[in-house]
């Protein structure tokens, strides 16, 4: 017990030894060192939470999150004033200056690969129930440090404490996280019914899919350059089809308080509304202002080159739904212009006044906000990386993804949406339109159109299918995934003016990893 702690705490405290995985899946000795259920050295379904509740980690406003959607064209993270600074490290996410020592980097490659090692325990330990679950998630971790970073550290079955781990290149990753999910979906359950958290063949599906389109980059010489085989394309199509899902009617039911009740979707990160978890709550609080309801940080914004690609009255940009104004004054979704007062509030967003007695009967959106030194409240378009005077606390258009659990703004009741059946049809649509075999289902596609209150047919084919994705997928983690694929990654764009080195395509690996022999330095950094 005592050395298999250590090996733990090494693990977690060091990116030296981080990244653990068997290559042997039929090995019973891990790192090194006996670990057994029987001794009762090892609680794998301890672990097997921990490894889930890891998947939180992707629900703040950085680490993966940042690295996937600043790093893109639509969220920017500007510097206000004295605030939101925070050493540059947004800026530099937005417009690719970012180094090795980056802090979100570093955060990133030790999240994912601490759930990695978390997940090897149990492989190694549990009930062929929690293995295969572990597997699912592990290839999860994985896929997410393929996207990222491309080498993936592992350590063979039987290796000593003190020696390296070796690496996989982005090659072989790749085909091992493919090999890991098509062994483990069968064992895998059906989607449970109001519960997307559960692991399921679904989300196995949907991540065989993603790998199998990006297979093209992540294997490529030059990730610029990818090909993209026909087989590999119709494997997308296979594990699409192979989902049993349906679309929500409403595009919102994904993003409510009570979203797990939504058939669309397939995989997520369960939080519970006043008890665990409560990462969410950057979803609303990153953007918003100080006087909205629910209060915000006044940081984070959408790049208005982004924003002109909807139409105004795009419902998945603009949810004015009676309650919703009810509770919080304004639309959720995408905010620009004169900003209300939320329900029972004042001007300044109080909610009682100067003798400390509670605002009553104050109607939502009755009122104009102001700022905090009495200017209007009113959202501009406008944004700049430094920012500052007048403009200090309305620059930029801001941003709710989740509809504000009103019952629990700091510990809401949504689930984090991980995989959706949207996005699965999208995939599919790319893979035909890239060579692979298959039919679309036009209703379907239609449906993801229709439901946002616009007119026309999806479009099948890939400038068309890129727009889309945009539209439909904001804040959700795979806009830098898709900007690569497409080629649009490296480009200069509103906020970004040069074109990026090829370097930037990958983050490099973090300094202090680099004391593993066996890692070496992503090309250009």
């Amino acid at each position: 017990m005592k050395r298999i702690n250590i090996i733990k705490s090494i693990l977690l405290t060091s990116t030296v030894v981080l990244g653990v995985s068997c290559t042997n899946l039929d090995e019973q000795v891990l790192d090194g060192v006996v670990v057994s259920n029987a001794a009762g050295t090892v609680n794998a379904t301890s672990l097997l939470k921990t490894a889930i509740n890891g998947l939180r980690d992707f629900q703040g406003q950085g680490q993966m999150f940042a690295l996937d959607e600043i790093a893109g064209d639509g969220l920017v993270g500007p510097t206000r004033g004295g605030d939101w600074d925070d050493n540059a490290k947004w800026r530099q996410i937005h417009v690719h200056t970012w180094a090795s020592d980056h802090e979100e980097v570093r955060n990133a490659w030790n999240a994912l690969l601490s759930q990695v090692y978390n997940c090897n325990l149990v492989i190694e330990n549990g009930t062929a129930t929690e293995k295969a679950q572990a597997r699912f998630l592990r290839a999860f971790y994985y896929y997410n440090v393929i996207d990222l970073f491309g080498q993936v550290p592992y350590r063979e079955a039987g290796s000593t404490l003190t020696d390296d781990p070796k690496v996989w290149t982005r090659t072989e990753a790749t085909e091992f996280v493919i090999a890991e999910l098509e062994a483990v979906v069968s064992a895998l359950p059906a989607r449970t019914a109001g519960d997307a958290s559960i692991i399921n063949s679904d989300a196995a599906h949907f991540l065989l899919a993603k790998l199998y389109l990006n297979k093209g980059v992540f294997e490529a010489a030059d990730p610029t350059a990818p090909t993209f085989a026909a087989a590999d394309m119709t494997k997308v199509v296979a594990n699409v089809d192979a989902i049993n899902s349906s679309l929500s009617p409403d595009y919102w039911d994904n993003f409510k308080p009570t979203n797990n009740t939504s058939p669309e979707i397939l995989f997520s990160s369960k939080n519970i509304q006043g008890g665990e978890g409560g990462g969410l709550q950057f979803h609303w609080r990153m953007g918003m202002h100080y006087n909205q309801t629910p209060d915000g940080w006044n940081g984070f914004a959408i790049v208005a080159e982004y924003y002109n690609n909807y139409d105004p009255n795009d419902r998945r940009i603009k949810n004015s739904d009676p309650y919703i104004v009810n509770e919080f004054g304004n639309n959720v979704g995408m905010q620009i212009g004169q900003m209300k007062n939320g329900k029972n509030r004042d001007q300044f967003g109080k909610d009682k006044d100067a003798a400390g007695v509670a605002y009553t009967n104050i109607p939502a959106g009755t009122l104009n906000l102001q700022d905090r030194v009495g200017h209007p409240l009113i959202y501009t378009s406008a944004v700049t990386l430094i920012t500052g005077g007048a403009t200090l606390e309305t620059a930029g258009i801001r941003m709710q993804k989740y509809i504000p659990d009103s019952g629990s703004l700091d510990k809401p009741d949504n689930d984090f949406v991980l995989m959706r059946y949207s996005d699965a049809l999208m995939m599919k649509a790319e893979a035909i339109a890239r060579g692979g075999a298959g039919t679309n289902d036009v209703v379907k596609l239609a449906a993801i159109v229709g439901r946002s209150g616009q007119l026309g047919v999806f479009p099948t084919d890939l400038a068309g299918i890129y727009k889309e994705r945009g539209k439909e997928l904001w804040l959700e983690g795979w806009r830098r995934n898709d900007m690569i694929r497409f080629g649009k990654f490296l480009a200069a764009r509103e906020l970004k003016p040069s074109v990026s080195d090829k370097k930037y395509i990958l983050y490099p690996i973090p300094a202090d990893a680099l004391f593993n022999l066996n890692l070496k330095q992503n090309p250009g950094y």
